[in-house]
């Protein structure tokens, strides 16, 4: 009889990929099975996606980062994206996100999953509306709750590891917004589909209202539900109001319903968020939906940084990942202002790398302080090969260190020459050694 991942660490049996996973987290796989079972962590891996490595996310475990690709309507290359995701799989991404909503999408999504044995994500409402625009030539709202289905029939079909599916965007919800008053309303892209699928239709979220059948869909390939914040806030003005806290309520309910339905569950969260308010953010988070593990796109601690927005998500990443968010999604320069390019991508794992690598020293994950430690010992000894050997961006740091025209003959840098205070303290402690 088949069992999920949940359903078997609850009978108290350690699956192959919950050792595998074990073992890239460097823990004892009883532990991790005991947090799958307690629904604290989970296992990201489709059934059909045979050649992935399974990713363990959650409490107690290293802080993950996605990296999210995809076309549009204004850039449908391929081998755009394929680039894309092997930068992002080189500079250390976790996972990849497919948000691609131009061109030949199914194409996209396998060549995606195929090029890479990272762990893929994916958003199917938005396979439904490019199917209901592009292919059968209807609005959005015209979308039947069969067409939806099918979307994330598709997505799982191809091998997607966890889907982001917005359940909890309801019309209760919706009104309590409008009633409120938002600056930014809706930017969740996967929300807004839904707020006006409702709103056409006169009916409720048919991922919510049928989320029953959601489950029984999911049940066989094993896939994550990544529970999307539809009403997650695109400014800081519209941090921490009632639609996010009310959608947040209603899916703390819904990942009871599917963890009793033996299906693993993660939530994603904000957004745009006043620093002051992350750490309450991500308690709030952890307290309404019984620990499960928390994704957050950031979140971003300023609005006004376009250009820069891989760093504003960096610090709010970095408050986040410290208050226990599980799992980071990056931010690229590109933010708010074009799909990102192939060193936009770059330079937005790296950030979002930092974010959780110092988040890990909060959370006193065993190996990050190491790191750290590690490179402290090199640059006192001068030791160029060993700082890079330790250095999030190997080639980054060796590129600079070689374009400045130091000169070797001292080992230090070009900052202080000569004069390097580890040199001046390593002479002296030799001269004394010597005395």
């Amino acid at each position: 009889m088949f069992m999920t991942q949940l359903e078997m660490a609850r009978q108290g049996q350690i699956s192959d990929l919950v050792r595998e996973a074990a073992a890239a987290e460097n823990i004892d796989p009883e532990i991790l099975r005991q947090k799958i079972a307690a629904g604290t962590a989970v296992i990201c891996r489709n059934n059909k996606h045979l050649n992935a490595r399974p990713l363990a996310v959650g409490e107690g475990l290293r802080t993950k980062t996605n990296a999210n690709i995809g076309t549009s309507g204004d850039d449908t290359s391929i081998d755009k994206e394929l680039e894309k995701a092997k930068v992002a799989a080189a500079a250390g991404a976790d996972a990849l996100m497919d948000l691609s909503t131009g061109g030949p999408i199914d194409d996209i999504r396998a060549a995606i999953i195929a090029e890479t044995d990272l762990c893929i994500g994916s958003v199917p409402l938005y396979q439904a509306a490019c199917d209901a625009v592009l292919r059968q030539g209807k609005p959005i709202v015209d979308m039947t709750v069969d067409d939806i289905f099918d979307g994330v029939k598709k997505h799982l079909d191809d091998g997607v590891d966890f889907i982001t599916v917005h359940c909890g965007v309801i019309r209760d919800t919706v009104a309590r917004m409008e009633r409120e008053g938002r600056l930014l309303e809706v930017v969740s892209r996967g929300g807004s589909f839904t707020v006006e699928w409702m709103l056409h239709n006169n009916a409720e979220n048919p991922l919510f209202e049928f989320y029953d059948r959601l489950l029984e869909l999911v049940r066989p390939y094993d896939a994550v539900l990544s529970l999307g914040d539809g009403f997650r806030p695109g400014c800081l003005a519209d941090a921490t109001d009632r639609a996010q806290v009310q959608e947040l309520i209603i899916l703390g309910e819904l990942t009871q319903r599917a963890q009793e339905a033996g299906i693993q569950v993660m939530i994603e969260g904000p957004g745009h968020v006043p620093l002051d308010q992350i750490e309450a953010n991500i308690k709030l988070q952890k307290r309404l939906c019984h620990g499960a593990p928390f994704y957050v796109l950031g979140p971003l601690v300023t609005d006004i940084a376009p250009g820069y927005d891989h760093i504003t998500a960096a610090i709010g990443g970095t408050v986040a990942g410290a208050a226990g968010a599980d799992f980071l999604c990056y931010v690229t320069p590109s933010e708010h202002l074009r799909l990102p390019t192939v060193e936009d991508v770059h330079e937005g794992v790296m950030a979002v790398r930092i974010a959780a690598h110092a988040a890990d020293i909060v959370k006193k994950i065993p190996g990050a302080i190491e790191k750290d430690n590690a490179m402290a010992r090199f640059r006192k000894n001068l030791d160029w090969e060993g700082q890079f050997s330790v250095a999030i961006d190997p080639a980054k740091a060796r590129r600079i260190r070689k374009e400045s025209g130091v000169d070797e003959s001292h080992g230090a840098c070009t900052m202080c020459g000569a004069l390097c205070a580890y040199k001046v303290m390593n002479e002296r402690k030799r001269e004394k050694a010597a005395s």
